[in-house]
């Protein structure tokens, strides 16, 4: 049994957004376990060249991610929704452990079950070499 996770759909634009939202504070903790209980226990994904299935998996996935991806910092906004999809784009900054920045920029499609768990999940990201001088990002959003 499955833990709802809140806003439900059908989204509106508020609910929409308020997911987003949600969506980037958790990416933003940088927790692989705490990310990955936002998606079904049979959450497909795409990301980049990689295809997951499941949890475990996804955190697999997120704590390689984020042991070469350091000081990641995560924007996300929202592009358009439906009753049980959401379109984001997004853009984050992190350096590799020779120092170098990068900015990757991307769009993800999201598709959720009626508890609000992301059930499918495709991401097409590109990355950027860039300077620390040219960083936009500082860290998660405060409220």
């Amino acid at each position: 049994m499955s833990q709802a996770r809140p806003p439900l759909p059908p989204f509106t634009a508020e609910s929409a957004r308020a997911k987003v939202q949600a969506a980037e504070d958790a990416w933003n903790t940088r927790d692989p376990r705490r990310v990955a209980l936002a998606y079904t226990p049979d959450s497909v994904w795409r990301n980049r060249d990689e295809f997951l299935t499941g949890r475990e998996e996804i955190e697999a996935f997120l704590t390689r991610k984020w042991e070469r991806e350091l000081d990641y910092a995560l924007r996300k906004e929202l592009w358009s929704w439906t009753d049980d999809r959401i379109a984001v784009r997004f853009r984050y900054e992190w350096r590799d452990a020779t120092g170098q920045w990068w900015r990757s920029y991307g769009n993800e499609l999201w598709e959720f079950d009626g508890d609000g768990l992301m059930r499918r999940r495709e991401a097409s990201i590109n990355d950027l070499r860039i300077e620390a001088a040219e960083r936009t990002i500082d860290g998660p959003r405060h409220p």
